[in-house]
């Protein structure tokens, strides 16, 4: 399992507890340091059955000081934003082989096993 993590959310660091607990040592990526490849997030989302905007924190400043809630990206452009600015994505996500989940809430990461 890989968890993308970032270490001041609350809720992932409840997700990754969850993991441990049940004896999962995941890979853990802290994707603020350490963003995914585009075709990484493509993957994600892929598992995910999401399209990138779903995928957005639309609360977050920089999604506001882009535009983007005017903007219409496609697919590839969404996702380079996305990578260029990883705070815009969600979190904790939870990969599984070709099956994900987002930990929110944390209780999510528990139908991967």
């Amino acid at each position: 399992m890989k968890i993308y993590h970032n270490p001041r959310c609350s809720k992932s660091r409840q997700s990754l507890a969850l993991l441990q607990a049940a004896g999962v040592e995941p890979e853990i990526v802290e994707y603020l340091k350490d963003p995914p490849t585009a075709a990484e997030l493509a993957q994600i989302l892929d598992s995910l059955q999401m399209e990138p905007t779903d995928l957005m924190r639309t609360g977050e400043a920089v999604y506001q000081e882009l535009g983007l809630r005017e903007k219409q990206l496609n697919r590839q452009e969404a996702i380079e934003t996305m990578i260029q600015h990883p705070v815009l994505i969600q979190r904790p996500i939870v990969v599984k082989g070709n099956r994900a989940v987002i930990g929110r809430p944390p209780e999510n990461v528990k139908t991967l096993f």
